[in-house]
């Protein structure tokens, strides 16, 4: 018998599940290491890296190969991080212990901080498993119509205070996942090419009328613009999300207060 003439008094059930509780400890190190190779080394609020930065060491540092020839990228790494963070905003803490909230003190609409911040996205656009751009305005899409729902184009954009402010006149569509992720609004219908782009799930869409609630007449010239008349980069998403975002509480001073 195996059991007795080759192993003698050797508990292979004892071992199998040994050697399970030594792999999956491995598998839960390996996991959380790997884990730490973006947003590591830690910054405190004196932007050091704090004593008690992790249970798990950082694992080293490995380099990735980044698809259609957008370079390498090594992490962890601190310059990376360092290069991602954003220097001088236009914020202080409001009170003296480790951890207390930080309140904006410029404009918080255009620093990019609280409810409107943003972080330093790659500036060049998500692609598909092609190569190509996801998102496209449907103007630039044969092959894309409106089969369901209101076809916002031609209405009009109304923001929060009830003024009108232009009017829609393209969708932007996420091609593989075939979703409106922006409309386009026309600050001129008179076609003088002063457009910006409204994310689609801050936009309510009614029978006459776009309807953005977190903005109003005055914050529409700041709504961050794209360089491309094509295409919107990752970045330029980032900063046009969270300035929707933001004008939920600093579109005007009244939303600031203290709401009952």
């Amino acid at each position: 018998m195996v059991g007795v003439e080759f192993f003698g008094n050797f508990d292979l059930a004892s071992a199998a599940i040994w050697l399970f509780w030594i792999f999956f400890a491995g598998l839960v190190y390996y996991l959380q290491t790997e884990n730490m190779r973006e947003g590591y080394p830690l910054r405190d609020d004196k932007d050091d890296v704090p004593a008690n930065e992790s249970l798990w060491p950082l694992p080293k540092e490995k380099t990735f190969k980044l698809r259609d020839g957008r370079g390498e990228l090594t992490v962890p790494s601190k310059d990376y991080e360092d290069s991602k963070m954003r220097k001088d905003l236009a914020l202080a803490p409001s009170g003296a212990a480790t951890g207390s909230p930080w309140v904006p003190t410029g404009d918080p609409m255009k620093d990019g901080v609280g409810p409107a911040s943003w972080a330093p996205r790659k500036d060049h656009p998500e692609l598909d498993a092609h190569g190509h751009a996801k998102i496209k305005p449907m103007s630039s899409l044969e092959d894309f119509k409106v089969s369901a729902g209101r076809d916002p184009r031609g209405k009009a954009v109304v923001g929060g205070d009830g003024e009108v402010v232009g009017r829609c006149t393209d969708m932007w569509v996420d091609v593989p996942e075939q979703l409106v992720r922006f409309l386009t609004v026309d600050l001129n219908p008179e076609g003088t090419g002063k457009t910006r782009l409204i994310p689609m799930n801050m936009a309510k869409i009614g029978t006459d009328r776009v309807t953005v609630r977190s903005l109003y007449a005055h914050n529409w010239d700041g709504v961050p613009t794209i360089k491309k008349t094509d295409e919107v980069t990752l970045l330029e998403e980032e900063k046009i999300m969270a300035y929707y975002a933001g004008g939920t509480m600093y579109a005007t001073p009244e939303r600031e207060g203290t709401v009952l």
